[in-house]
């Protein structure tokens, strides 16, 4: 039997849809409060389970009969405030999924994040042999995905059978709508300012079918390998999907004056309106980084081949114009 964590998100939902049409039987934990995505409310080979992956004894009470685990439930925030949380979540979360599958001798695929690795200190793109360094501006997100990923390492050093994938930034249909697609919204709304900084990207859907394959090659373990179809700057980024949405380009470059004065009025704000601040010292650092990662690892492993960027980003503007279309009939 099958168990995923974080089933109803955006990774998770995709990873299920993939597993079920593969007609796998797929025991799903989600949160009290998430909402069971419509592609797989109907399906009778989906067995949902309440859970808090931080509560040790509920999550060991699924464990019965499981064999494989996909672990993909985490929390993303930059808002410092949200720093023991991430922790909770990502850290201890992590640990409780770990020690439970080392002690039911069960296989893991675990989601660990770019934001887990180092930087590469030769000009060239991150791989998974670059060493990781303690930055005390590193954010909260990636300090606690790299720490969650110690825990794994840890695992495998006490026997586990476990394979880590680190993913660039997912895309893909119905991302649209929050996380990483909600870029295509600030473009619609005629976004005006683009940073300067880069960022590595990869389909939703070949991040599902590797996660796949790597579980069902039981010769790979104690492995790591970054999943990123296409390393693109922000400009370029924001100029397709203006391409695609007929929409204009943002023209202005935000230096790191503008990005500065952004997230301290944003902080001002938050404090005035009791609301979380929309850009925040952390958010504004990451997107004026120079980010890019090999994919040259699993493309070697697996023969695999990347779905282009440009695909992606266009069956998302499909599904973004169809939605739009749908809202306004």
């Amino acid at each position: 039997m099958i168990l995923v964590t974080g089933g109803t998100g955006f990774l998770g939902s995709t990873l299920i849809k993939l597993l079920i049409e593969q007609g796998h039987a797929v025991v799903a934990t989600k949160r009290a409060s998430s909402t069971i995505p419509n592609m797989l409310k109907a399906s009778s080979l989906i067995h949902w389970v309440d859970a808090d992956i931080t509560d040790y004894f509920a999550i060991a009470d699924i464990f019965k009969n499981i064999t494989h685990v996909y672990h993909c439930a985490a929390k993303v925030s930059y808002q410092k405030e949200d720093a023991q949380e991430l922790y909770l979540v990502n850290v201890e979360g992590t640990s409780h999924i770990v020690n439970l599958c080392v002690e039911n001798n069960v296989r893991l695929v675990h989601v660990s994040s770019i934001a887990a690795l180092g930087t590469s200190k030769n000009n060239k793109p991150v791989n998974e042999l670059d060493k990781w360094e303690y930055d005390p501006k590193m954010s909260n997100y990636a300090l606690s995905k790299y720490k969650a990923e110690l825990e794994v390492w840890r695992g495998i050093n006490e026997g586990l059978d476990a394979v880590i994938v680190n993913p660039s930034v997912i895309m893909g249909i119905g991302s649209y709508k929050k996380g990483s697609g909600a870029i295509f919204e600030l473009v619609n709304n005629g976004i005006k300012i683009f940073t300067g900084g880069s960022v590595g990207i990869v389909d939703v859907d070949d991040v599902s079918k590797i996660m796949v394959q790597l579980m069902n090659s039981e010769s790979i373990s104690g492995e790591r390998f970054i999943l990123n179809a296409e390393n693109i700057s922000n400009k370029e980024l924001l100029y397709r999907i203006a391409k695609l949405i007929d929409k204009k380009p943002p023209t202005i470059k935000a230096n790191n004056f503008m990005l500065s004065a952004a997230w301290r009025l944003s902080k001002l704000l938050s404090k005035i309106t009791g609301k979380k601040p929309v850009i925040t010292e952390e958010s504004a650092r990451a997107a004026s980084e120079l980010l890019a990662y090999s994919n040259e690892k699993i493309t070697q492993e697996l023969n695999y081949s990347f779905k282009p960027l440009n695909k992606t980003l266009q069956e998302i503007a499909n599904a973004y114009y169809n939605n739009n279309s749908t809202q306004t009939i």
